[in-house]
């Protein structure tokens, strides 16, 4: 039994440096993959983010179909306030809901940052971080897709504002924007309304009227008319959630400028077993919209 589970261990770790390099996998290692059809692999690698000027760390997870080849979209997902890059991966069942989804699920770490360049704080570039270095480190590093027709971004919570917030200061780099239970007010009164959040939150944005709250107000950014079409946004919310008022007011503004979204309102509040159960269709909606990104043709360049 003893030597079963070291030679399992080894072969487990022989597969996962095999998909950090990006090869293909071996024989060996591929068939280890097919005694276990319905399991996703998940890696973590650091790299060093030249906004931040440190080493930053994230987590992959790959579909089951990762050895047999071609350029993969990308899903993005951002991790809430007090998280980390591992939340997503072991507090909800992401694994089995991606099991087959031919797509990297990329989670980054990016602590209490609100996904935003900070307004105080010089060395914390969170928003440039996400938008220029991790997505060049993400299509260096694997076979991805790299074009906006195949990459989305998502999130909960912080994450959920950091998704929306980078899809409209970014349209040419995401098809598709996901916001789960968004704290969408960060940059207008959250800090008043939640006396908990309201230090890190005067850190990152500012006091009122400064010009990094105004540059990351999703509510004006929206009003924007960007030369490239905005993704399409997928956003949900529990009916006891206290960020309820502040979605529906976003859908508003999405649904007044006619901007392509769907709206979802399930009971549940702000808990993982909302987001694991909420996290399910945003999938599936996912799958749909990137269902042609994988055949197609690799378009050159990024905006």
């Amino acid at each position: 039994m003893l030597g079963q589970s070291v030679m399992r261990k080894f072969l487990f770790y022989s597969l996962f440096l095999l998909l950090g390099s990006g090869r293909a996998l071996s024989q060996q290692n591929a068939a280890l993959v097919a005694s276990n059809p319905q399991r996703v692999f998940v890696k973590d690698f650091s790299f060093h983010s030249a906004s931040l000027q440190r080493d930053m760390r994230y987590r992959v997870l790959f579909p089951r179909d990762y050895d047999h080849g071609g350029r993969l979209p990308v899903l993005y997902l951002l991790h809430g306030l007090y998280g980390d890059y591992l939340n997503w991966d072991t507090r909800t069942g992401l694994e089995n809901y991606a099991r087959n989804l031919h797509l990297l699920v990329v989670m980054p770490d990016a602590g209490d940052s609100w996904y935003t360049n900070s307004a105080t704080v010089s060395a914390d570039k969170f928003e440039d971080y996400i938008a220029k270095d991790l997505i060049s480190e993400i299509d260096d590093k694997f076979p991805t897709i790299r074009n906006r027709d195949a990459r989305a971004i998502a999130g909960l919570s912080m994450g959920g504002y950091g998704a929306i917030k980078l899809a409209l200061k970014y349209p040419g780099l995401f098809a598709f924007a996901g916001s789960l239970s968004g704290a969408l007010n960060a940059g207008q009164n959250l800090y008043a309304q939640r006396p908990e959040f309201r230090a890190k939150l005067l850190e990152v944005f500012g006091p009122d009227g400064s010009s990094t709250r105004i540059e990351n107000n999703v509510f004006l950014l929206v009003s924007a008319s960007p030369q490239t079409p905005y993704p399409y946004f997928y956003l949900a919310c529990g009916t006891s959630d206290f960020f309820l008022e502040t979605n529906r007011a976003f859908v508003r503004q999405l649904s007044s400028r006619k901007i392509p979204y769907e709206y979802h309102e399930t009971a549940g509040g702000h808990t993982w077993e909302y987001w694991d159960a909420a996290v399910q269709p945003m999938l599936r909606a996912l799958g749909r919209m990137l269902a042609g990104a994988a055949r197609a043709p690799e378009k050159c360049g990024r905006k």
